[in-house]
């Protein structure tokens, strides 16, 4: 699941065409905080997956759908 996430967030990102770093001041979330979330290596929590929904304007069934 993290992994999913993690590629989920990844792809938004792109998508945006938003940096880790642009991601990072928009969301508030560090920029190795991000690196690692999209390589699968964070556990983000709910209120996590919906931080970053707004700032990636996506909703958050998006960042955990298959």
């Amino acid at each position: 699941m993290r992994k999913l996430v993690g590629q989920n967030v990844k792809e938004a990102r792109l998508t945006a065409g938003l940096s880790q770093e642009q991601l990072a001041e928009r969301s508030g979330f560090s920029q190795q905080y991000l690196s690692g979330l999209e390589r699968g290596q964070r556990n983000p929590t709910v209120v996590t997956l919906f931080e970053l929904s707004q700032a990636l304007n996506v909703t958050p069934v998006d960042l955990i759908r298959p």
